[in-house]
């Protein structure tokens, strides 16, 4: 639908060290590969993503959440034409830098580093991770992306102009970056809308009803499931809700995705960086379902009493530990030698965390 709007790997600014070419993987299949040999990738497998696992071994983790937001990107991307490869490298790597306990554990250290005048912020740690912090190759620094992934991480979900960032200006600030990475947050969107819900009814927090009460796109969905299985279980009905749910918002989004294309007039990969605003986009039902959705999940779900006990013992703990480090910086491997800074450092250590590793870390040093 849209192939000319698709990122040619030959357009590619390259890597910050150049290498010569592979005989038979592009420079994106490559990129792709590196991320999922990384050790931050494999550590998704024990890093949360809404339900701590001690309840159940069915909720996603990040590992299974980013393969889900993965499978999603490539269908979009596929269908309308664009480089798949692309979308899959960045699908893949777009949460590699969550820390430990979802989103609380972000806050949390956002909170400590707040005190020394900078920021934690995931996008941008998956870029130290892949510039910085991942040491697997004797010729450079990190995995050496190409330069279009490396754009792709810290842009998929926000732009920024010059000045914004002084430490990413070399990423096009006020451009827009290339569709394929426009559509990851989005996917990504889509993927924990729907798979939220399923954990949310697995933990017993949620039942159909109450999200078709709250959000009408959905009650039209569980409506027609009910009528068209009136026989099956309600998990059954659920579990198919869900799957028409998930259909619904990616259709959503390919189709939204091609009428913005029109209606901005983009018809090149420059028109893209060059547009007033992003050509990715929901349709606007889809849009309006998954608006409904998150303000669900919120209310019902992510602040929700089950939740919130785990929530702010795991931020204390975070809060206790990085404290500990910061008076105690033999107690781990510093960065300060490559002229990072203490708080970053620390930061860096507790950010590369599992939930599990830093549950044992914890009790290490205060049992």
């Amino acid at each position: 639908m849209l192939a000319k709007l698709r990122f040619p790997v030959e357009s590619s600014r390259g890597r910050r060290f150049p290498e010569p070419e592979h005989a038979y993987r592009g420079a994106f299949q490559r990129d792709r590969d590196r991320v999922i040999h990384t050790r931050a990738f494999r550590r998704l497998e024990n890093k949360t993503q809404v339900f701590a696992p001690e309840l159940s071994d069915h909720f996603r983790n990040r590992l299974t959440h980013t393969l889900e937001v993965t499978q999603i990107a490539r269908t979009v991307a596929a269908a309308l034409g664009l480089n798949e490869d692309l979308t899959e490298a960045l699908a893949l790597a777009h949460d590699i830098g969550h820390p430990p306990f979802a989103h609380a554990g972000e806050e949390a250290l956002d909170r400590q580093m707040q005190r020394f005048g900078a920021r934690f912020d995931h996008n941008l740690q998956a870029l130290r991770i892949v510039e910085f912090l991942e040491q697997r190759y004797p010729r450079f620094p990190g995995l050496n992306l190409t330069f279009e992934v490396r754009e792709g991480i810290v842009k998929h979900s926000r732009d920024f102009g010059p000045g914004e960032f002084p430490q990413l200006e070399e990423y096009l600030p006020g451009q827009k970056p290339p569709l394929e990475a426009q559509l990851i947050d989005l996917a990504d969107e889509a993927a924990y809308n729907a798979a939220d819900l399923d954990d949310a009814y697995e933990a017993g927090l949620l039942k159909p009803a109450q999200i078709a009460a709250a959000v009408p796109e959905y009650a039209e969905i569980l409506d027609t499931i009910e009528t068209q299985f009136p026989g099956a279980t309600e998990r059954e009905q659920f579990q198919e809700s869900v799957r028409h749910l998930i259909d619904d918002l990616v259709s959503g989004l390919i189709e939204g995705t091609v009428k913005a294309a029109a209606e901005l007039g983009v018809a090149s990969v420059q028109d893209v960086r060059q547009s007033p605003a992003r050509v990715a986009r929901f349709t606007a039902a889809a849009r309006e379902t998954s608006l409904g959705l998150k303000r669900f999940l919120h209310r019902e779900v992510y602040a929700s009493a089950a939740l919130a006990e785990d929530r702010q013992t795991s931020m204390q703990r975070l809060d206790r530990v990085f404290e500990f480090l910061l008076e105690n910086p033999a107690r781990f491997a510093s960065a300060e030698e490559a002229g990072v800074p203490l708080h970053r450092a620390v930061c860096d250590f507790i950010a590369g965390m599992t939930d599990r590793y830093f549950q044992r870390f914890y009790e290490s040093l205060f049992a």
